[in-house]
């Protein structure tokens, strides 16, 4: 394991992001940063312990570079040591990627969430290189396993290379195949994440310690509880909880996932907001779709607090 000190356990939320109307913005809409902060205040208010900004959910990829750094930064400021600040530093390639993280070291974030190079079927040898380059900035280090997105596959010996890097502490496992943690765990030491918010009971039950969470934007503290419940060994409560979530969870791992949440979010009454493009609105089915499981869920989790109670 890193000697690295941060503890990237637990859940941290890859924070959805909220936009404004403004014609003059990219798109005709700019990032509310005052919305963005409360939200950050409101999931560590919940329990959660952590916050990921500028992660696939945070729409990174369609912000520009002065929005970018200033979203690390107001997460910094508002979290405020009560949790930590995992920041996205994604990019096509390892010079990108560095200086991302570089200026999350400068803004004060405790970790670095990253993906192998982005836009780009890397070689083992360069997914090595790209690692080597963001280790050399002195941060904890999530790697992040997405073989969908990037077309790269963090497979367990290619984990157990990369964790030999002195400041890389865990993985984001989003790969869906729950049998790879104990390989991972045969052939290296490092913290294995739940990457997907549906295979979350299965990965925890087989010694995952952390959840990099896109549907607690929703749930904060019914996550929280779950992971909780999970942790503690109290698998019959974390399962009466989970069943309720997951198939809303199930959206995290499809294509609409940033909308999906957003639309969750506006269902129990936060604001979600639109995405930029490429992100439109959900076609009428996702939509009706999404808002079911989300009808489903809210009542299940009422369902729960009353038996609780």
């Amino acid at each position: 394991m890193s000697s690295a000190p941060t503890d990237l356990r637990g859940v941290i939320v890859a924070t959805a992001l909220p936009f404004k109307e403004n014609p003059s913005a990219p798109s005709g809409l700019e990032v509310d940063y005052d919305r963005y902060a409360e939200h950050c205040d409101w999931l560590i208010s919940e329990g959660c312990h952590g916050v990921g900004p500028n992660g696939s959910l945070g729409e990174y990829s369609a912000l520009t570079d002065a929005e970018r750094r200033k979203v690390v930064q107001v997460a910094v400021e508002t979290v405020g040591g009560r949790g930590v600040v995992v920041a996205g530093v994604h990019g096509p390639g390892w010079h990108q990627a560095r200086h991302w993280a570089e200026l999350a070291a400068e803004d004060g974030a405790d970790g670095v969430l990253a993906l192998p190079p982005t836009m780009y079927r890397a070689s083992r040898e360069q997914v090595v290189e790209h690692y080597t380059k963001i280790d050399e900035v002195g941060l904890p280090i999530m790697i992040y396993n997405n073989p969908t997105d990037t077309k790269v596959d963090l497979v367990p010996d290619l984990v157990a290379e990369i964790a030999q890097l002195p400041h890389v502490t865990a993985i984001k496992e989003f790969s869906g195949d729950v049998r790879r943690l104990f390989e991972i765990a045969e052939l290296c030491d490092i913290d294995v994440v739940a990457g997907a918010d549906d295979v979350l009971f299965e990965l925890m039950a087989d010694g995952a310690v952390g959840w990099f969470a896109g549907f607690p934007n929703t749930f904060p503290a019914e996550s929280v509880a779950i992971y909780d419940h999970m942790l503690g060994g109290r698998f019959e409560q974390a399962r009466e909880l989970y069943k309720h979530l997951v198939a809303v969870f199930r959206w995290d791992s499809r294509t609409e996932f940033v909308q999906a949440i957003k639309v969750g979010m506006e269902m129990v009454g936060r604001y979600g907001g639109p995405c930029r493009p490429p992100r439109g609105p959900l076609s009428a089915e996702h939509d009706a779709r999404v808002r079911a499981d989300m009808r489903r869920a809210i009542a299940g989790v009422e369902a729960h607090r009353l038996t609780a109670a």
